[in-house]
């Protein structure tokens, strides 16, 4: 039997939340090994101008960054082990929240034009 797609339960605004951390994580900008290993720290939130921001080579609508300054969506992350939060400064991303697989990546993150 395949893997059941968004096993938690994530609704949208947590689901496009954690696909921009996974994203973060991944960037040396915002981002550093932490001391638990195999968590990530995400250290640096960044914050739209206009209608979008970047992320990395990406750029990010403003809208499906929302869950970003939203305590709720990091509660809920955090809840399920996904993040440990410190909002809204930065967060830990754990391994399960690594390999989480959203499905959105294609669909929030745009390469830059500019």
């Amino acid at each position: 039997m395949p893997p059941r797609k968004n096993p938690l339960n994530l609704n949208p605004l947590q689901l496009r939340t954690l696909t921009l951390l996974q994203e973060l994580a991944r960037l040396a900008d915002f981002s550093r090994p932490a001391d638990e290993p195999g968590h990530i720290l995400i250290g640096r939130i960044p914050h739209p101008h206009g209608d979008h921001f970047h992320v990395g080579p990406n750029v990010v609508a403003a809208r499906d960054a929302s869950g970003l300054g939203n305590p709720s969506a990091w509660a809920a992350l955090e809840r399920k082990g996904l993040i440990k939060s410190m909002f809204p400064a930065a967060c830990l991303l754990t391994p399960d929240g690594q390999a989480y697989d959203t499905g959105l990546a294609d669909e929030i993150l745009h390469k830059a034009q500019h």
